[in-house]
């Protein structure tokens, strides 16, 4: 009996997340994925135009997330824009922390990629919500390691339930961002 399409779907879904994250996006091949779900890579063609289409839907959830993130703190300054950033920002890591994980040392390059391009900007405007709008460059440096340090490291976590990693990784950003004056 053939399998339902939706469920093939899901599962070469399933399987180049973890094909990603073992031997990451530049490293996994379409043929990877089908051989992993047992089916061709025309299949995997089938329901995917190519790699950079089944990256787009692994991540839609994470990225719908960070574009209402960055509609949030769309005109908030000083504290506030602090405030919502950093728990919007830990609350998306937290979420998306396997997601964010498969991307670990590949974001810069997956940043050239038409279907995220815009992300390199809502960063920019992340990283200047998290150090309040300010001009110091210890402010900016603050911001920047938050972002960088909250990203890198919350795969390292996956074993730390989200109602303990959530106020951790918050008294962190709290602590490592500059207060705005």
């Amino acid at each position: 009996m053939a399998r339902a399409v939706p469920e093939t779907h899901h599962e070469i879904l399933a399987a180049a997340g973890r094909r990603f994250a073992v031997t990451g996006y530049k490293g996994t091949s379409l043929q990877d994925i089908a051989r992993e779900v047992g089916c061709s890579k025309a299949t995997v063609l089938y329901h995917f135009a190519n790699k950079e289409a089944l990256l787009s839907e692994l991540m839609a959830p994470a990225i719908a997330m960070l574009e209402a993130l960055d509609a949030r703190i769309a005109g908030r300054t000083g504290a506030d824009a602090q405030r919502v950033a950093a728990e919007g920002f830990v609350d998306l890591a937290v979420r998306f922390r396997r997601e964010i994980a498969l991307l670990r040392g590949e974001f810069p390059d997956l940043l050239q990629q038409p279907a995220f391009a815009h992300i390199q900007q809502i960063s920019e405007r992340l990283v200047a919500a998290l150090a309040g709008h300010s001009d110091r460059p210890a402010a900016r440096i603050a911001a920047l390691v938050v972002l960088a340090g909250i990203a890198e490291t919350c795969g390292e976590f996956l074993d730390i339930p989200d109602q303990e990693l959530r106020p951790a990784l918050l008294a962190v950003a709290h602590r490592a961002l500059e207060p705005t004056t």
